[in-house]
């Protein structure tokens, strides 16, 4: 039982409580160098602070008022599994505030650092972090993993006559992770992104439970989903699934998402430029464009090796009658779907280069432009881990599309 001599005062109280709505228990605990459950046992009133916390609360809660100073804070959220951070972006441009990132890759990570705030926190692990250590916020952005999920356990549990609820049946995989921190925050909006596949995984039962989940076992009255395609905003066929929920019923659909009014962007749009308008950019340098001879770094052009086998390798299907081989592009094209196997022999998206020359990959610029990235987004990795990244990323300007047709219903 609490001493009851030790009563936290008001002023520190709410102190407290600003210094974690602006950051998280956890980032207060590691300002004030306790442990997290040291504040979680003053929010609950089971202990008090000494007296020296009170001043550094307040630089703490001076130091984020500072921080997002200038920021038109119009919605909170969190970004899970986040990657590079491409959802985050998008919803970022729309106006939102990130409250709370976990990604556990330690590339990704590098490369989230070099682009967001270099003193956040990027929490690694999912599996291994409190719901209740994070903090509250209008949205949860997840783009989550697919791993099939096991009915072993459901079918004993079954058998042994206990009942079983929908998150007994997401165990082991990651999604049960997005379902427990839901469970947990109770935001009032969900948007989650996956592979267009995930929809056909286990003939339909994966996503079956997935719905389910979201709405049964957790509540959330609208639930909608649809694949939709990159193409609309940037000259790439990449479809995802997008999946947006509501705690609250609403009349929301994904018709909302404002398609660009424009006509689609062209392959060309997003090439370096070899007519001397091509940017320099302070952070690429020359690593991917050779500015003295105005012309895209001669490392991206495939060997003739290479070049010889992937003829080949085309031949040898079409003369089976399959359709694999690498995809060529020209200015006036779009691309095929960038993977995160591409930066092994660039196949699925080969830049023509004309005059007899051949054929070159994107360079991970030109990568980044394709995923719909500013050009100010830092690229800190190796052009292999870049590849990988960006082939595993998201769509950017489809998210904030998605973000800005969300803010209606935050402001309601």
């Amino acid at each position: 039982m609490a001493d009851t001599c030790e009563v936290i005062v008001p002023e520190v109280q709410e102190l407290l409580e600003q210094a974690i709505r602006l950051s998280s228990v956890s980032s207060v605990a590691e300002e004030l160098k306790v442990a997290p459950s040291t504040v979680h046992r003053w929010l609950k009133g089971d202990t008090a602070p000494k007296a020296y916390i009170e001043e550094s609360l307040r630089a703490i809660v001076l130091k984020h008022r500072t921080a997002n100073k200038g920021i038109k804070k119009t919605f909170t959220f969190i970004d899970l599994f986040a990657g590079i951070g491409g959802i985050r972006k998008g919803f970022e441009q729309a106006g939102g505030t990130c409250v709370f990132t976990s990604e556990w890759d330690s590339y990704a990570q590098k490369t989230y650092a070099a682009n967001f705030s270099s003193s956040e926190i990027i929490h690694g692990d999912i599996t291994k972090v409190n719901a209740t250590d994070i903090p509250d916020h209008d949205v949860l952005l997840a783009g989550f993993p697919c791993q099939p999920f096991s009915i072993a356990g459901v079918s004993k549990k079954k058998s042994l006559g206990r009942a079983t609820g929908f998150l007994d049946e997401t165990q082991g995989t990651l999604f049960f992770d997005v379902a427990r921190i839901i469970k947990e925050k109770r935001p009032r909006i969900f948007v989650l992104e996956n592979v267009k596949n995930l929809k056909s995984h286990d003939k339909g039962r994966t996503f079956d439970i997935i719905i389910r989940t979201l709405k049964e076992d957790l509540g959330y009255s609208t639930v909608v989903h649809d694949v939709i395609d990159g193409q609309h905003w940037v000259p790439q066929h990449r479809e995802r699934i997008v999946i947006v929920g509501f705690r609250d019923p609403s009349l929301y659909t994904l018709d909302n998402i404002k398609m660009p009014t424009a006509g689609k962007k062209k392959i060309r749009d997003i090439l370096h430029r070899t007519d001397g308008s091509e940017p320099y950019l302070e952070h690429d340098s020359d690593r991917f464009f050779d500015f003295e001879n105005n012309c895209v770094q001669t490392k991206f052009t495939l060997t003739d090796k290479l070049w010889a086998y992937l003829q080949a390798y085309a031949a040898k299907h079409r003369s089976l009658g399959n359709g694999f081989g690498f995809g060529l592009v020209k200015g006036d094209n779009i691309a095929r779907t960038l993977s995160a196997r591409y930066y092994k022999d660039g196949s699925e998206i080969l830049v023509d280069q004309g005059d007899g020359k051949n054929p070159r990959r994107l360079t991970p610029r030109e990568c980044a432009r394709l995923m719909g990235y500013p050009d100010s987004y830092i690229i800190p990795v190796s052009d292999t881990r870049a590849y990988k990244q960006f082939g595993n990323s998201v769509v950017v300007p489809l998210f904030k599309a998605v973000a800005l047709s969300l803010k209606p219903y935050l402001s309601e």
